[in-house]
């Protein structure tokens, strides 16, 4: 599988395809040990490289399991990132109940929002205890929204601080928005943003403001979300589709249909043209899948080996169904 470098932090190797661990947290459903680990272990087995988890993803759940599939590799082999910004306090009188986040586990601790110095070292400081690595090789913010001030003044400094030390390899945030990760890319001292949602076939907003920041000052970008929460992920997207966490709306369903069916016509699959459109940006470095078990995992790789003809983005272009075709 290909691999392509931070450009600013070449050390920091990511393959084109990484693997998404939110899944491994029981993201909507209960996912075993054993279906997570079967999971890693086929990403790896295809040449997958790079795995992304956070301690939001099944309060902590997330990042143990991968830690213990992981631990037996070659450590200096793969890369490793996870998230700041929300710390998991115990919450013993709440274990009885479920967690309210979407993820199918005990509400044993609740998130707090937290960008200050002390915060993201007791993070990641949790986070290899959690996984039982030495290092963590990527570091981002977690969907700092509503914090810029905090996590710009604070949570940043604090991260550069560690990269330097060489305790992180390489810095970034993670969101689900593009103008702020482009506000990160021109006022802030990083080396990659973790984009979801916002740069994919359906949509392609990242593409006036944070890939060509990022392409103009070295920092690499890793898209996630590539299929819009379910929408592209389907070869014929059906009538229940989700966009953005939600029920599609009727006019973005019937887009992505028609989508589908000039992909068709060039032979490939409306996901395996979603992850292959993605890629073709200079500034992208990886793209990141979430990953449930074996057969999700061979289905992601089976899809990133897609060769996609170059002429298909011309004719989606024609046909009003992308902004450009370059």
């Amino acid at each position: 599988m290909r691999v392509r470098a931070l450009p600013r932090r070449p050390e920091v190797r990511l393959t084109e395809l990484g693997f998404g661990a939110a899944q491994g947290g029981n993201l909507y459903r209960v996912t075993t040990d054993e279906e997570f680990a079967s999971a890693v272990d086929t990403a790896w087995e295809a040449g997958v490289r790079y795995y992304d988890t956070a301690p939001h993803y099944g309060l902590g759940l997330s990042e143990r399991r991968l830690g213990a599939a992981l631990r037996h590799r070659p450590r200096d082999e793969y890369v490793v990132s996870t998230k700041v910004g929300r710390l998991l306090v115990p919450s013993p009188q709440d274990a009885h109940l479920r967690d309210s986040d979407g993820f199918d586990v005990p509400a044993s601790h609740r998130r707090v929002w937290d960008f200050s110095r002390d915060g993201v070292l007791r993070s990641i400081e949790a986070s290899l205890d959690r996984t039982g690595l030495d290092r963590i090789d990527i570091v981002y913010l977690h969907d700092p929204d509503d914090h810029w001030e905090w996590a710009a003044s604070e949570a940043v400094p604090a991260l550069v601080e560690l990269r330097d030390q060489g305790v992180v390899g390489a810095i970034g945030a993670g969101m689900n928005q593009s103008e702020m990760l482009a506000r990160f890319v021109r006022e802030a001292d990083v080396d990659v943003m973790m984009c979801a949602g916002r740069y994919t076939l359906l949509e392609q907003g990242a593409a006036d403001d944070l890939l060509p920041a990022a392409q103009s000052r070295g920092v690499g970008v890793v898209i996630a979300g590539v299929y819009n929460s379910g929408l592209l992920s389907r070869d014929r997207p059906p009538a229940d589709a989700v966009y953005n966490y939600q029920q599609a709306p009727a006019e973005l369903i019937e887009r992505a249909r028609r989508i589908a069916t000039v992909c068709e016509t060039y032979g490939v699959t409306l996901p395996q043209a979603a992850l292959a459109f993605v890629r073709r940006h200079p500034a992208v470095v990886s793209t990141v899948v979430g990953v449930r078990n074996t057969a999700q995992a061979a289905e992601a790789v089976r899809r990133s080996k897609a060769v996609v003809a170059e002429e298909l983005w011309d004719a989606l272009a024609a046909a009003g169904l992308l902004a450009t075709a370059h």
